[in-house]
């Protein structure tokens, strides 16, 4: 029997889970020792209820507001959140929504504590398998999150940012990951039902990607496996009681556990493959994690037989390989009306072939279990998929 070795990270967070928990918002702050916060949002959830009561809880703090967030974020949203914090002497963010208000702020708190330009601290993936990520060695500002879709990129140490080029910025630093994270799961049921389950299948295929990663450790797997479970649980309860704030709680536990698996594991093919549909056609993360995820499974199954084995037994399959998962997998899609096609997201048939060639150098091809031939290989996926 050999020694399996690994390296885990715990990164410093708290998590605050609870009906009505964005009303404790201000003294979990004063706690992290934030007084003078700037809040980061998109558009549409600015104009949310749960955006309101984020507000009602921080009434009479000394704050900053960015509340013109873009999906995928950008380089431009995220200079204009730096020079807000500075002019503000802002001391933490509070970042209200999904991904990219997330990691709009964690970039912001990159570029303040490293300098320079954003560009130079991002990930540089050579095919076939070089990665080169710079240290980023100096202290970050805390960022808070009040998540608002069950994506998880509050959790983990990454940070993507899309240039106007049609390229995905990938950071990593444990330092970035909030500190404070409220899960409300009463706001929640005011968040279109659609777009939970959508970015819970972003969910899903973190647990899936974590389980064979070439980074995964027995933590990452164990979290991976509970987290598959709630999330066949919680899913087609958000589906069929989108106001049940006990199906919405177990959705964002789900969420939550599969951010915890990327803390270590980090993301492969699937998300590479997701992060430049989403960089040069803008489609929305979840609904492409959604369709790519059981063709990256079927991709993926000659070189991660035990692993997936392992995803069909916490999803109580018959049958124990790659394939009755990728099968399983679609048989959600279907029964909680997520995207199950590229053509039906909006992306056209011409980009497949610049989103093959994106994907090529992304740092996720460096973590997963079969090496990535080249272009040829991605594109043949998107076709299946579109």
């Amino acid at each position: 029997m050999s020694v399996e070795s690994f390296v885990h990270r715990s990164p410093a967070s708290k998590v605050v889970c609870a009906a009505g928990a964005i009303a404790s918002l201000a003294a979990e702050l004063a706690e992290l020792g934030v007084r003078r916060p700037l809040l980061v949002a998109g558009v549409r959830t600015a104009a949310s209820p749960v955006y309101a009561a984020v507000k009602q809880a921080l009434a009479g703090m000394p704050l900053a507001e960015f509340t013109s967030v873009p999906a995928h974020s950008s380089v431009a949203a995220v200079t204009q959140i730096r020079d807000l914090a500075r002019a503000g002497q802002c001391d933490g963010f509070v970042a209200v929504g999904g991904g990219s208000a997330a990691d709009s702020a964690k970039a912001a708190a990159l570029w303040l504590a490293e300098g320079g330009e954003l560009e130079q601290w991002a990930n540089r993936f050579t095919p076939p398998a070089t990665l080169v990520a710079p240290e980023l060695r100096q202290p970050k500002l805390p960022v808070a999150a009040v998540p608002c879709t069950a994506s998880a990129a509050e959790v983990t140490p990454s940070v993507g940012v899309r240039t106007d080029d049609g390229r995905k910025l990938l950071f990593s630093d444990p330092k970035l990951a909030c500190r404070l994270i409220v899960i409300d799961p009463q706001a929640n049921v005011t968040v279109p039902a659609a777009l939970m389950l959508s970015t819970g299948m972003n969910g899903l295929a973190h647990c899936v990607e974590g389980l064979y990663s070439k980074l995964r450790t027995p933590v990452t797997t164990a979290l991976s496996l509970h987290g598959i479970r709630l999330f066949m649980q919680a899913l087609p309860a958000v589906a069929r009681e989108p106001q049940s704030v006990a199906a919405r709680a177990e959705l964002l536990s789900a969420a939550h556990l599969s951010g915890l698996v990327l803390l270590n594991a980090r993301t492969c093919f699937h998300h590479a493959v997701c992060h430049a549909l989403g960089a040069v056609t803008g489609v929305a993360h979840g609904e492409a994690n959604s369709v790519v995820l059981p063709h990256a499974i079927r991709f993926n199954a000659p070189a991660a037989v035990a692993e997936l084995a392992l995803a069909a037994e916490a999803m109580q399959l018959p049958s124990r390989d790659g394939a009755a998962l990728a099968d399983a997998v679609a048989a959600l899609q279907q029964a909680i009306g997520a995207p199950a096609r590229l053509r039906d997201i909006g992306v056209p048939q011409s980009a497949l072939a610049r989103v093959a060639a994106k994907t090529m150098g992304e740092r996720g091809l460096y973590f997963n279990p079969r090496q990535i031939a080249g272009a040829d290989e991605v594109q043949a996926l998107l076709e299946q998929a579109w």
